[in-house]
């Protein structure tokens, strides 16, 4: 099972009565709720529908996105290969923004940033140790180092994407687990490359 799901199940109680709380868990559908047929969600489709397992994605992913960005940002001094720093560029410019929407999603949920528990080493998250390996690294070895701690934060958040398409009902979210599952997908096959070349 995954940390994900554990996650989920362990706080889903307390989910809902904060949410309930602070306005509606399990939201009803409204005339006017869906996409608005250009692609993005709409303001109202956002917060018209959502349930616990929509929030503790937001609330997960944003944390797990952090990193991946933290890491990232590491490969433009310490990266020797173009690519991984090309690489490293374009995950920092797809996942600001989706940290900046993510926390938009909360406050109009009226629910916080945070769960209120560590994610630990599950769903792809690099322990402590891990991230100072990575900052001590330079050249090659970062390049490589790079590539497989990213392959398995990568995985994390497919994982998580792809288990709350089951359990959420928030078309945003549906949205944006899409396009997660597609370029995260992508980026593993390219980081897998990079390893076998360098």
């Amino acid at each position: 099972m995954s940390t994900f799901r554990i996650a989920l199940a362990g706080t889903v109680v307390a989910g809902a009565l904060l949410l309930t709380a602070c306005g509606s868990s399990d939201s009803t559908d409204t005339a006017g709720g869906g996409s608005t047929g250009s692609g993005s969600p709409s303001a109202s489709s956002v917060a018209a529908s959502f349930n616990d397992a929509d929030v503790m994605f937001a609330q997960m992913m944003i944390t797990h996105h952090e990193q991946a960005v933290e890491m990232a940002g590491l490969a433009a001094t310490r990266a020797s290969d173009a690519e991984v720093r090309s690489l490293a560029e374009q995950i920092k410019a797809a996942q600001e923004p989706e940290i900046t929407r993510m926390r938009g999603w909360l406050k109009s949920w009226k629910a916080p940033e945070s769960a209120g528990m560590p994610m630990g080493h599950g769903a792809g998250m690099m322990s402590d140790a891990d991230m100072a390996g990575l900052k001590a690294a330079k050249g090659t070895a970062f390049d490589r180092k790079f590539a497989e701690m990213m392959i398995g934060h990568h995985r994390g958040a497919i994982d998580m994407a792809e288990d709350v398409r089951k359990n959420g009902r928030n078309e945003a979210v549906r949205q944006l687990t899409g396009k997660v599952i597609t370029t995260q997908s992508a980026e593993v096959e390219q980081l897998q490359k990079i390893i076998d070349r360098i």
